[in-house]
């Protein structure tokens, strides 16, 4: 779990990494190149500057009236002397009294030099072309660019339209300008000293270079690539062409330089993902802790259900979802734990009660012989109340010690039959003081209840209700709707004995819950302990309470039923599951429980039978 945590975490600080470092390079990337064209710009402009001025000072100069009164007469055929050839220098020297210019020179139409005094053709200094130009472009100022004689300057030329001669060809200035002079990186506010600044013709002729990128000049102006490679170093570049000249500016910034803070950043990233990542290990080591400690503890204690032991987990967690994980498991436990103790109580029950019962058949046809014997010895002597005992007696045993693998559940028409049977031979011993009636609707003649399960409350109601009063006593026997849950019916056995007090009768309920417990844990902790289930007389579940006199053993006949209604009754609620006994003095004492109508599948297969 930790790993899988550990790798998530890695994945996304790696993402992070990657995608922050990204967007960092790409920004300065972004703002170097940004910057450069700022610089680039500026330039330019200061080269259109430069280009300018040269332009108007040359223009001034060709319109200067002596100028063109000297080149009209020379057009006219009227060559000029020396004196008004060296009068041009007043001219020449307003020009070149520009830091930049260098040099002036001054051509008739058939390309003779007049200024400087020489003989040098004008064609000998320029490409034919470049003449046809300047006259193509009528005055206009053209930049030839680095001089090829020397070159350390640049040339520009125009050609001398005369004004008073319908602005046709007079002749040609051209102008050398400082190479140096185009060299105004430092003058630039944004530029820095690490940049390379280019500057080249139309030919590709450099006109301000380093000589680093000096033979790579034609390679940088014809590619389309931002960054280019001079001498194992990687610069980023940005060229500006200029209409006015048809040069082209070049800027170079090094890689390394836009990187320098790239570098600081990535080991950055990498100090604070690690830092995280050390962080988040020691976190999630901390939170898996907590997380997985109480589900490992679960789990052992759910790998003791294979050695047969339901043990709860009483261990708190520190989360909600996990305590209420564990308390469902510890809710489960002790369900489980309940029925099983519920299951096994039961079946110790009727193993016990089987084994009475076997113990009682040893010989069953010999005692229903004997009793059969006896009754025609009786109808021989004509002793028929007598016979009639005896018969009743017959049926009393067929049903208490007949088929006890069979017949644990019975219809409540047999249970009420056999109690019959049971009042009519206590008659006998009572004579007219024992007064009984049954109340019962033939409705529920077929509701099924657990053998045995009234009579030990009729044999209590006579022992101790009707055998210390003087006089005829009456026992009342009533089947009838539960006033709690019209799905289920109320047996009560009511007498109206002495009664009891209510000290004595809180005594025999907790007499009653202490010995239905005692009767649960003997029955869980061994097999081989004496019988409890009910039987025919008041030793079948009657015991006598020597601590309490008053009791005349009804405790264990009591307990006895309380333990078997909870056994064979588990799902109805724990305030009604059971007996509820009622008494006051003089008024007599009742006895009631509750019973489904229809016991549920639970109940039904809990019995084995129905």
């Amino acid at each position: 779990m930790l790993a899988g945590f550990i790798a998530v975490m890695i994945i996304v600080l790696v993402c992070a990494g990657a995608i922050t470092y990204n967007s960092v390079s790409t920004l300065l990337g972004t703002k170097a190149e940004t910057q450069m064209k700022q610089i680039a710009s500026q330039a330019n402009g200061r080269l259109e500057a430069i280009i300018t001025q040269i332009d108007t000072l040359t223009l001034q100069a060709v319109n200067d009236v002596y100028l063109q009164q000297l080149f009209l007469s020379s057009v006219q055929g009227k060559a000029p002397n020396f004196s008004e050839r060296q009068s041009l220098l007043k001219i020449a020297n307003h020009i070149q009294a520009y830091s930049g210019v260098s040099n002036v020179e001054l051509y008739t139409t058939d390309f003779a030099r007049m200024f400087p005094l020489d003989e040098q053709k004008l064609t000998d200094l320029i490409e034919p072309n470049w003449i046809e130009q300047a006259d193509k472009e009528k005055g206009r100022l053209i930049w030839i660019g680095s001089d090829p004689k020397n070159p350390d300057t640049v040339l520009a030329i125009r050609r001398i339209n005369l004004i008073d001669r319908w602005f046709s060809n007079g002749g040609y200035l051209m102008v050398r300008i400082n190479r140096s002079y185009f060299d105004f990186q430092s003058q630039l506010p944004d530029a820095g000293h690490r940049e390379l600044m280019l500057l080249a013709d139309s030919s590709a002729r450099p006109i301000v270079s380093e000589g680093t990128a000096l033979a790579n000049i034609s390679g940088l102006m014809h590619t389309d690539s931002q960054q280019v490679t001079l001498e194992q170093k990687r610069y980023i570049l940005v060229k500006q062409l200029s209409e006015q000249t048809g040069w082209t500016l070049m800027i170079l910034y090094p890689v390394s330089d836009v990187t320098d803070g790239i570098s600081v950043l990535r080991w950055a990233i990498i100090v604070s993902g690690a830092i995280g990542l050390v962080l988040f290990i020691i976190l999630s080591f901390l939170l898996s802790s907590m997380i997985t400690r109480p589900i490992l503890r679960l789990m052992r204690a759910m790998r003791n259900t294979r050695q047969g032991v339901l043990t709860p987990n009483l261990t708190q967690s520190y989360t909600t979802e996990l305590n209420d994980l564990n308390m469902t498991y510890n809710q489960m436990v002790d369900n489980m734990n309940r029925l099983i103790k519920l299951v096994y109580e039961k079946e110790m029950i009727q193993s016990r009660t089987e084994l009475q019962a076997l113990q009682a058949q040893i010989d069953p046809h010999f005692l229903y012989n004997t009793l059969e014997a006896l009754y025609w010895s009786l109808q021989e002597k004509e002793e028929e109340e007598l016979a009639d005992l005896v018969v009743a007696m017959s049926d009393l045993f067929r049903y208490v010690i007949g088929n006890p693998n069979k017949d644990v559940w019975v219809n409540l028409s047999e249970e009420l039959e056999h109690i019959k049977r049971y009042l009519s031979i206590m008659s006998v011993r009572f004579g007219s003081r024992l007064v009984w009636k049954i109340d019962s609707e033939e409705m529920y003649s077929h509701v099924h209840v657990p053998k045995l399960l009234i009579q030990p409350l009729v044999e209590n109601a006579i022992l101790h209700g009707l055998e210390g009063k003087i006089g005829a006593g009456l026992i009342t026997i009533c089947v009838e709707p539960s006033p709690l849950e019209p799905t289920e019916l109320r047996i009560t056995v009511r007498d109206d004995g002495p009664g009891m007090n209510e000290q004595t009768l809180q005594a025999v309920l907790e007499s009653m819950e202490r010995d239905s417990a005692a009767t649960g844990n003997e029955s869980s902790s061994s097999a081989s302990s004496s019988p409890s289930s009910p039987n025919l007389g008041s030793s079948a579940g009657a015991c006598p309470n020597t601590n309490n006199p008053t009791s005349k053993g009804k405790g264990m006949a009591i307990s006895n039923v309380q333990r078997r209604l909870q056994l064979y009754y588990p799902s109805l609620p724990d305030t009604y599951r059971g007996l509820t006994i009622t008494s006051s003095l003089g008024q007599g004492t009742s006895v009631s429980f509750d019973i489904p109508i229809y016991a549920n599948a639970f109940e039904a297969s809990f019995s084995g039978e129905k």
